[in-house]
């Protein structure tokens, strides 16, 4: 026996009706398939934190600009299911672009700032296309609570500014990054490396690591970030499409660490077909 499975809003809309009238706190696990640990780590999250779990799968063609890959992406649902099976998932809504986009794929809410910086300068549109279906799985679904990685960090807090901004009463959850034992962030896109790149790709951590504590340390934001880079380009890199160190709520740039405002480092570089991303918290520990 499979996950309960279902396509349409109408369906998800009357078993989420009855979880909410006997009283039970519906969890949400919005993914783009392709499953890995990381995403069965907001699953078991979401069963400590909720009464019931649904997990949609949808690849969000409004998300992936000119070029990207939105027709490659893995995709493989039978699998997706016998995981979400086997950490206790208790429905699964996979909706066509019809169901999730009856009135064409244009993005119809802004990301703002948070959505134009970072990642948002190398793929325009981005975060837009994301607070759109995440809005609208949102509406689909009704959940109490809502699971997302902290991995993709940037993604989490432009969530969060629209569900403040749109008053969708529901409860954002970051879930810590899953790793590999090398320190690489666990992503579909890891699929794409060959074995030599594969070997290379825990350096944007070990770099991420590194950095963070010689910011801690009182090096300069801009000495650290020219350094970072070329550690990045010199291992085979490339390019290299920011590091950045910032306030991880407001995700505006630092030049000096200060032990009273939360900061954060992110990256983005690339490695042969795949782009990788990745980013950790900044403390004196």
């Amino acid at each position: 026996m499979t996950i309960n499975t279902v396509h349409t809003k109408s369906e998800l809309g009357t078993i989420v009706r009855t979880w909410r009238n006997a009283g039970k706190i519906v969890g949400l696990v919005p993914t783009m398939g392709a499953l890995h640990d990381g995403h069965l780590s907001l699953v078991r999250q979401a069963k400590k934190n909720c009464d019931v779990v649904c997990v949609t799968l949808f690849v969000n063609p409004t998300q992936f600009g000119a070029g990207e890959d939105y027709a490659t992406y893995p995709r493989d649902e039978e699998k997706d299911k016998a995981l979400l099976q086997s950490v206790g998932a208790d429905l699964l809504y996979a909706p066509s672009v019809d169901e999730m986009y009856p009135d064409g794929t244009a993005a119809t809410l802004s990301a703002g700032r948070l959505g134009n910086i970072l990642d948002g300068e190398f793929r325009p549109g981005h975060f837009d296309g994301v607070a759109t279906v995440v809005a609208r799985l949102f509406a689909h679904a009704n959940p109490h609570k809502a699971f997302f990685g902290e991995k993709d960090y940037q993604q989490l807090q432009v969530i969060k500014q629209m569900v403040t901004e749109q008053k969708i009463p529901v409860e954002i959850i970051g879930v810590a990054t899953v790793r590999e034992n090398d320190g690489l962030a666990l992503s579909s896109r890891n699929a794409y490396l060959n074995a030599d790149e594969r070997k290379i790709a825990p350096l944007l951590y070990k770099t991420l690591v590194e950095t963070a504590q010689k910011f801690v340390g009182g090096m300069p934001a801009a000495e650290l970030l020219i350094h970072a880079k070329e550690n990045l380009i010199s291992a085979g890199f490339g390019p290299v499409d920011y590091i950045a160190l910032v306030n991880a709520n407001t995700l505006v740039p630092l030049e000096t660490f200060l032990p009273d405002v939360p900061a954060r480092i992110l990256g983005a570089a690339k490695l042969g077909r795949a782009r990788l991303i990745d980013n950790i918290a900044i403390s004196e520990r």
